[in-house]
């Protein structure tokens, strides 16, 4: 793949190292350029990096209409030596053609999603934040493009990497556990439909819930499967727990459960970590029983941008509530986010091929 450098530009873009006077946010800004390719013909073709702009689209185009969009989220980090790092984005380039297959979008090879990441990155490099606990978060997409009424797959789509350089997640550090609604009214996914892609769609399904668990109180809500018997997933994480014996259980990946990258690598941890990390079928009236009974002793989420989301309490829609241990942010769920962040930042040797270093490869004309 060629890709093609129209740039800003010299005096239109940054041309110093982004050093903010106070919080970043997290996923608020941009930096001055973005990847952009199309798909016609058959073929994906035309990639190039251009100015951060807004798209020309015509009213009828279908992603507009019949919702045919996915999208990934992934980050870099800047590392002690000052170059930049990503961390596992071949595995957002797989989920990314897994999503396009559940939504009929055509598939987009894997080294050519990793290679547009990092090209934008390099161009973009100045833009990381000088800030403790910063990243650049990654978010490329895949949208329908073409202007028609009839509902099928287009024939025309564009994929886009666009780049948010983002403050830490915690503002106020790693320190407090939030609640959960735990409801049998609102469902994210059913057996056979897309809950295991990152479609958009299951995100604008998400509002209403997310909605009604504010109202109650609690962070995110803590989704069932369709008979309101298994627990599923957390808003956009995957749910975990922690036995009093140190193991981590995570929900066995199902048709209706996106894979989190964040919880494929936990996994993958079990040996650093020191302890055990799997997946079951887990039943909410047990899971409910355990807590109450001291057999589960932490709980929470992971994902991408929070990496871990330590969860305290939940709560039902008719307003009981169960704590989870004394509340708080356990030593376990600790522990799990230090190595997993320490891995990120290059503080901890993780396994091969985990975090890659951007390369430098553009040079002005």
């Amino acid at each position: 793949m060629e890709i093609k450098y129209n740039l800003k530009p010299s005096s239109e873009r940054r041309s110093e190292p982004f050093v903010p006077e106070g919080d970043v946010g997290f996923g608020v800004r941009r930096t001055d350029h973005m990847f952009v390719m199309d798909f016609y013909d058959g073929e994906w073709r035309d990639a190039r990096i251009v100015p951060y702009a807004p798209f020309e689209l015509m009213p009828g185009t279908m992603a507009l209409h019949y919702g045919q969009s996915i999208f990934e989220g992934a980050k870099a980090f800047m590392h002690d030596d000052g170059e930049i790092y990503t961390f596992r984005i071949d595995k957002n380039a797989e989920r990314m053609n897994r999503s396009a297959g559940i939504v009929c979008i055509p598939a987009l090879d894997e080294a050519m999603q990793v290679k547009a990441i990092q090209a934008l990155i390099d161009v973009d490099r100045l833009w990381f934040p000088r800030q403790d606990g910063a990243c650049i978060y990654i978010r490329p997409f895949i949208f329908a493009t073409e202007d028609r009424l009839s509902v099928s797959p287009s024939s025309r789509y564009t994929f886009c990497v666009m780049l948010s350089p983002s403050g830490a997640y915690y503002k106020a550090g790693f320190s407090n556990a939030i609640r959960l609604l735990i409801t049998t009214k609102y469902h994210r996914a059913v057996s056979g439909g897309t809950g295991a892609s990152k479609a958009a769609g299951n995100y604008a399904a998400s509002l209403r819930a997310a909605k009604a668990a504010a109202e109650m109180g609690a962070a995110q809500v803590l989704y069932l499967d369709a008979n309101n018997q298994q627990i599923e997933e957390v808003g956009a994480m995957n749910h975990f727990h922690v036995r009093k014996d140190g193991t981590v259980i995570i929900p066995k990946f199902t048709d209706t459960i996106l894979k989190s990258i964040t919880s494929l690598s936990i996994m993958e941890l079990s040996d650093m970590l020191g302890c055990e990390v799997r997946q079951e079928t887990v039943m909410l009236d047990k899971f409910i029983a355990d807590i109450e009974a001291g057999e589960i002793v932490e709980a929470g989420g992971f994902g991408t941008a929070a990496v871990v989301s330590p969860v305290g309490s939940y709560i039902f829609e008719d307003g009981r509530t169960v704590t989870v241990g004394d509340g708080q942010v356990g030593p376990h769920v600790r522990r799990i986010y230090k190595l997993f962040t320490d891995i990120q930042n290059g503080k901890t040797q993780g396994p091969a091929g985990w975090v890659v270093r951007v390369p430098r490869l553009y040079t002005e004309a």
